[in-house]
């Protein structure tokens, strides 16, 4: 984010030096406590029209555009295609502060902080490394699942909001060595992923598949033969998310009768192996948006 214009120069000039250097210097505890003080004032200031009013302007706060009735149905389904192996887990709306970016390489300026040390999730697989890093030990991979409702700071325009929900799956492990850690969940991904959006009502499922290392060029070809159903494709010219992912990063598409439409994502990340200080770990994550599937689902025929 440029903050050389607008008007974060003039808020943070003053005789002292820059106040944002000034507050980043105090200790965890002495900032909350200035900005649980600074929010204490701030909303002692407001009345219930003024509330109300902020309630109706701010896309933070209204409610999604989709009806409750029609993204629940999505979420049953693709949660219900995981299998028994990934454990259910329901996620808090919050993680430590620096969690998106420290972990995942999300610009900070699209995450949303509070005043308690952590911000709103913004992308149910950090949460989900974070807990799966917790419960790594020995050498049985941990399986993870969620649905959970996140919010982004990400510029409004078409088909962007500013909150929305994802089915996310992780799977952690150790390096067990010829990539088959990498091969065989990567098929246990694409398998349950694509039957997801089949469950979904979804009439033919594609996983299009990016390599970004060459040592994982076969996987593509290991994935077709477990999948002979599914439609597996290269898409070596893939653009976003490249720095997000390493090794192999893939796209999961779905056929609601208007044609392929991409709906979920994932990859390969050094996460764990980062939270852990072990670049023995393994992390593949995987999610697909419920409000996208739920869009092209109910979209007029």
């Amino acid at each position: 984010m440029d903050s050389s214009n607008g008007p974060l120069p003039r808020v943070l000039a003053g005789p002292g030096g820059p106040a944002a250097d000034v507050l980043a210097d105090l200790p965890g505890a002495d900032l909350t406590t200035l900005q649980l003080e600074v929010a204490r004032r701030r909303a002692a200031k407001l009345r219930g029209p003024d509330v109300l009013r902020r309630y109706r302007a701010d896309r933070f706060t209204t409610p999604a555009p989709l009806a409750f009735e029609v993204l629940r149905p999505v979420e049953d389904a693709l949660l219900s295609a995981a299998p028994p192996e990934f454990e259910r887990v329901t996620l808090s709306p919050v993680v430590p502060l620096g969690t998106h970016s420290t972990v995942a390489g999300l610009a900070q300026h699209r995450v949303v902080p509070t005043g308690r040390g952590t911000e709103v999730a913004a992308d149910p697989t950090n949460g989900l490394a974070l807990e799966a890093a917790v419960r790594r030990t020995g050498s049985s991979p941990v399986r993870l699942a969620t649905v959970q409702r996140i919010v982004r700071a990400q510029p409004p325009g078409p088909g962007l909001f500013a909150h929305f929900s994802l089915f996310a799956a992780v799977t952690a492990g150790r390096d067990r060595g010829s990539l088959a850690f990498e091969r065989e969940h990567l098929i246990e991904h694409a398998r349950f992923l694509t039957t997801a959006v089949r469950t979904a009502g979804a009439r033919a499922a594609g996983f299009q598949v990016t390599t970004l290392d060459s040592r994982f060029a076969d996987l593509a070809a290991s994935v077709q033969a477990a999948l002979p159903g599914v439609e597996v494709s290269a898409t070596p010219d893939r653009a976003v998310g490249r720095d997000y992912y390493s090794g192999l990063c893939f796209t999961v598409t779905a056929d609601f009768g208007a044609g392929p439409a991409a709906v979920g994502d994932g990859g390969f990340t050094p996460w764990t192996a980062r939270l852990l200080g072990n670049a023995k770990e393994r992390l593949l994550v995987s999610g697909i948006g419920v409000d996208r599937v739920a869009s092209l689902l109910n979209a007029p025929s």
